[in-house]
């Protein structure tokens, strides 16, 4: 790996952390002071810096916009360059060939261990870490950091906890936005007595009921037990996981509930599932994150008319927030990728993203004021008020052969569950023998 001198990064970190954190810059400099004021203002002039994420289209521009704030504000020059879905594929002859970009943003936090075992990532500094601790939760902190050391942050969140909804499939069953799971299962159960199948579920996309069961089980065994849960640190075995499946059970077991019945969910992707409430209307619910919102804007309904949400209904005592998110990462040794990696960390940064399409922060002090809508501020608002109790994806934290393969791991054994959910002890059984595998 390329390694710069520690002492003359650490002279110019000195002068771009004032340029990325919260302090001034510089106005109108002075005639006699113009060249030191000039330099003072722009740390990073002439400096080049790639930076490497997975995000395309409106995503990508969005995401140009806030490298654009950082250029205006550092005078460094960035080049963005996209992964493509499989972040790893793309990283990984780059990391080979000792040409990795300066900075990346990854999908996932369990590739910052990853990548830390293979020596591809640069501990952040103590000026960086400061920006973190400013910004995040300890918990938000941990996600990035290996053995003690911080090597990431979070600057991105998808918020997982929600529950999509037709009104007008809601309104011709005369049912109301249910507020715990119970009251789900009823006004599930009085939407099929009215015609219509009211969940669609994505089974052919295996993350989405991951989704779904870290909800229920974030609910039903708490915080605590999510933490331990996600480090294999309990077996799948555990009675606390079969209290969880059974909640699904509910609602999985019974043909009326599923549109197309066993068979048709199985064969529904994501985003297909979207379309089967928005698109055609042919049923009334589909549990997923905030995306939804584009593909139901797509499929020609409304957000916030026709196409509603409620937070994901308590199965136990907890209210459950469940987020994804993308982690920043630096790759190389230099000023400039700690800049930004810190930029991205700030409340600025935050602030400037937050007031684009598409995104949500999991920046405390980005206040939710900022988003540009009124569901996204909702969103926001209840990702700042969950405090403590919110976690992340817990798929995303296991090793990938378990969390985020397709067609294996996790992923396989609860669409065999979907398909046969009668069989609890069985389900967990799998579970724990691909967790015993991946976790080796």
């Amino acid at each position: 790996m390329r390694k710069g001198s520690a002492a003359a990064i650490l002279a110019g970190l000195a002068v771009a952390v004032a340029a990325c954190g919260n302090a001034p810059t510089t106005t109108e400099p002075s005639a006699s002071g113009s060249a030191a004021a000039s330099s003072a203002a722009k740390p990073l002039q002439g400096v080049k810096l790639e930076v490497a994420a997975k995000w395309t289209g409106a995503e990508q521009k969005n995401f140009e916009q806030v490298l654009k704030a950082f250029s205006e504000k550092t005078g460094a020059e960035v080049t963005y360059a996209s992964t493509g879905e499989d972040t790893g594929a793309y990283l990984g002859p780059r990391i080979q060939g000792q040409n990795p970009p300066d900075v990346a943003i990854l999908p996932q936090p369990g590739l910052v261990a990853q990548y830390v075992e293979q020596n591809a990532l640069k501990p952040l500094t103590p000026e960086v870490v400061q920006e973190v601790d400013t910004n995040y939760t300890p918990y938000w902190k941990d996600l990035g950091s290996v053995d003690g050391k911080v090597y990431g942050v979070l600057v991105k969140a998808a918020h997982k906890s929600l529950v999509w909804y037709r009104s007008q499939a809601f309104d011709d069953a005369g049912v109301q936005a249910p507020t715990n799971w119970d009251e789900l299962v009823k006004a599930a159960q009085t939407i099929a007595d009215s015609g219509t199948p009211p969940f669609s579920f994505c089974g052919a996309s295996g993350w989405t009921l991951t989704d779904l069961f870290e909800n229920v089980y974030l609910s039903t065994a708490g915080p605590e037990n999510y933490d331990k849960l996600s480090k294999h640190e309990i077996p799948w075995t555990d009675p606390s996981v079969a209290t969880a499946l059974e909640k699904i059970q509910q609602i999985a077991s019974k043909a009326e509930f599923l549109v197309d019945g066993t068979s048709g969910t199985m064969q529904t992707d994501f985003p297909t599932c979207v379309t089967k409430v928005y698109g055609t209307d042919k049923a009334a619910m589909v549990i997923e994150a905030d995306f939804v919102a584009v593909e139901a804007d797509q499929a020609g309904a409304k957000v916030g008319e026709e196409a509603k949400y409620f937070p994901f209904p308590k199965a136990g005592d907890t209210t459950p927030v469940v987020l994804g998110g993308d982690v920043a990462v630096a790759m190389k040794d230099s000023p400039g990728a700690m800049a930004l990696v810190q930029f991205l960390a700030s409340k600025e940064g935050g602030e400037v993203w937050a007031k684009l399409p598409g995104y949500l922060s999991p920046n405390k002090n980005v206040s939710p004021d900022n988003y540009p809508d009124e569901l996204t501020k909702q969103l926001g608002q209840t990702i700042v008020s969950a405090g403590d109790a919110v976690r992340y994806d817990m798929s995303d934290l296991a090793p990938s052969a378990f969390g985020g393969t397709d067609g294996k791991g996790e992923w396989k054994v609860l669409q065999d569950f979907l398909r046969d959910p009668s069989d609890v002890k069985g389900a967990q059984e799998a579970l724990e023998a691909e967790a015993k595998k991946a976790w080796k």
